[in-house]
Parts: C-alpha cells; sequence; structure tokens
C-alpha cells in the first residue's frame, strides 16, 4: 500500500512539470568541412556544387539525385551526404522533417549515410508522438551504433517523459539506455561525429539524466536507487527544485511506514528510540520540501509543483513546530540559491 502511495505522489509530481526538450541536433558534418581539401574530376565537382546551389529543399533533393545516378562512386558523395542531412536536420517542423528523413534515407544507402539520417527520423518520430516507431527505429539503430549518445539521451528522456503521463511501456529500454548514456559523457567520450560544441551540450544534460533515471527506477518500485540518482542530479543541478521534491515524497514514504510500525509498539525504550527515529526522517522530510519551495519561488514553471509541496510542507513544519507555522518562511528563505 505504502509502495502505491509512493508512486501515486511520484507520478503527480512529475505530472506537475513542465515537458523536457527531446528533440535532437544534426552531428553530421557540414558541407563546408571538406570540399575543399577532396579533389575530383571537374564534372563531378560541378555536380556536386549543383546540389548547393539550387534555389529549395526539393530542388536540392532532385540535384543530389541527378548526382548520384551520374556519379554513385564519387569521392565527393559523403559531402554531398552531409550536406543533405544537416538540411533535414534544420527542418523543425516534424512531418515535413519525416518526410526528408525517410526521403534521405530512401537516396542515401550506404551505411555511413544513413548513419548520419536515421537520428532524424527517429526524432521525428517522437516529435510526432509516433513512440513506436521512435524506439524500434531507435532499437535497431543502436544495435549498430551502441555509443550514438545523442539517440540514448533522446530515448531515455523520452521514456521518462511517457512515464510522467503514466506510460510505462518504454521504461526498461529508456533505462538502459539512460544508463548507456551517463556512462558515456562521464567517461567524456564523445562521438566521432560530433563536434565539440555539440558535446558540451550533450554533457550538460547530465543532471536531467540522473533525474530521468530517478523517475524511471522509482516506477520500478527501486527507491534506493531512485534516491540514489535523485541525490546525484540534486549535486549536479542544486537549483532543481524537482529533485528535492522527489526526494521528500522518497523520504515521507520511509517516515510514513515507520511510523505506521511506531504507532502499533507498546510503551517502551524501543518505541522511544524508535519515535526519535522517525521524527528525525520527518525533519529530513521538511528540509527537502522546503528546498523544492524556496527553489520553485517565482518560476511559473513550477507554479503548480510549489503550491503541492507547499501544502504537505505546512502540515508537517507544523506538526513539528506545536501547529504553528511562525518561522517556516524563514526557514524556506534559507534554502534561496544567490
Amino acid at each position: 500500500m505504502k509502495t502505491r502511495s509512493l508512486l501515486s505522489h511520484a507520478i503527480l509530481l512529475c505530472s506537475l512539470v513542465l515537458v523536457l526538450n527531446t528533440s535532437i541536433t544534426a552531428s553530421a558534418l557540414t558541407w563546408q568541412d571538406k570540399t575543399s581539401t577532396i579533389k575530383v574530376p571537374d564534372a563531378e565537382a560541378k555536380a556536386a556544387k549543383a546540389v548547393e546551389a539550387a534555389k529549395d529543399v526539393d530542388a536540392k533533393f532532385a540535384a543530389a539525385e541527378v548526382f548520384l545516378k551520374k556519379y554513385p562512386t564519387s569521392k565527393a558523395r559523403p559531402q554531398v551526404a552531409g550536406y543533405i542531412a544537416n538540411l533535414v536536420y534544420g527542418v523543425t517542423e516534424p512531418n515535413q522533417r519525416l518526410a526528408l528523413a525517410q526521403k534521405y534515407l530512401a537516396l542515401f544507402t550506404e551505411p555511413t549515410e544513413a548513419t548520419m539520417g536515421r537520428p532524424a527520423l527517429i526524432d521525428s518520430y517522437v516529435l510526432l508522438k509516433r513512440y513506436d516507431e521512435a524506439f524500434d527505429n531507435g532499437a535497431t539503430y543502436l544495435a549498430s551504433n551502441p555509443e550514438e549518445v545523442q539517440i540514448l539521451v533522446l530515448l531515455a528522456v523520452t521514456g521518462a517523459e511517457l512515464v510522467r503521463n503514466q506510460n510505462g511501456k518504454y521504461i526498461k529500454p529508456s533505462r538502459q539506455y539512460g544508463a548507456k548514456a551517463i556512462e558515456l559523457i562521464e567517461a567524456d567520450k564523445k562521438p566521432v561525429s560530433m563536434d565539440s560544441e555539440s558535446w558540451v551540450k550533450q554533457k550538460a544534460r547530465l543532471p536531467e539524466l540522473y533525474q530521468q533515471m530517478g523517475v524511471l527506477a522509482l516506477v520500478e518500485q527501486n527507491t534506493p536507487e531512485a534516491e540514489a540518482n535523485l541525490e546525484k542530479a540534486a549535486k549536479l543541478k542544486p537549483g532543481d527544485p524537482f529533485n528535492y521534491a522527489m526526494l521528500g515524497a522518497i523520504t515521507n514514504n520511509n517516515y510514513q511506514t515507520l511510523a505506521l510500525n511506531v504507532r502499533s509498539m507498546p510503551d517502551s525504550k524501543s518505541k522511544d528510540e524508535m519515535v526519535q527515529k522517525a521524527n528525525t526522517l520527518l525533519d529530513k522530510v521538511i528540509e527537502q520540501y522546503a528546498r523544492a519551495v524556496a527553489l520553485s519561488t517565482g518560476k511559473p514553471e513550477y507554479q503548480t509543483l510549489h503550491d503541492q509541496v507547499l501544502l504537505d510542507l505546512t502540515a508537517y513544519y507544523k506538526y513539528r513546530h506545536k501547529n504553528s507555522d511562525e518561522g517556516m518562511q524563514k526557514y524556506i528563505d534559507g534554502f534561496k540559491l544567490p
């Protein structure tokens, strides 16, 4: 019963936070990266440059198709593929990006070319909420590219986002992907295809990854792992109130379980010790909730979370202070960051 209560409360807190940004960016080489170092016959170079010179995306795809038919083994082919792939990533409307990604993969069929383009396909499926296709394509892609960190992060965060909407279908693969992404980021193992700027952005998502792994572990009823992940997330990003709200929910569940046991014990020294232990846990709940309230104050995106946690905090604070909330606001203010 207590576990279900914890899960219900955790999912409620999850639902009070805004949806995360799951979209990915291109990691393919840009057109300008290599063209100046490749020597190809003039006719091939002219056909390749015609792709760049075409007036719009459809015309560029048409020019690329002409190039491939005439010069399928050209040394300029990788650069043409990279240029077209970046066009696909540059399209932000999900349906258009999906259509272009499918068109790209039908046109550029070499393994390395598919590696450049398939992430856009997977990303499009996620943006369109076609999750079965996203995870099916993601599993196939990662089987051949197990260290493609952008896809690992994308699917891990997407799985956690689905949990926020009470859809746990992809918990297990999402946890696996998240753990692998964390491993790669902490080892500073940048993919060869990724530029330094993109890698810095991926590493900055480490706190978010730990947070989402905490959510997924909690829903799988692995409370110790959830708590460990959320504590790491809080340490890496101390200004995020959600981590403390979730940690408070876990500690609160432990307190409620202990308090229930204490009530059934006869008066004794052992009971007195257990009461003290329960009060210590409750004080920890109060601290974690106070941090969440302090860090969410004045932030519109966290207003609903703030209000929900404040209700519980007030009740517990008054219980520990003779039914008075005197001093509570000062206590909360002490956890505000500069």
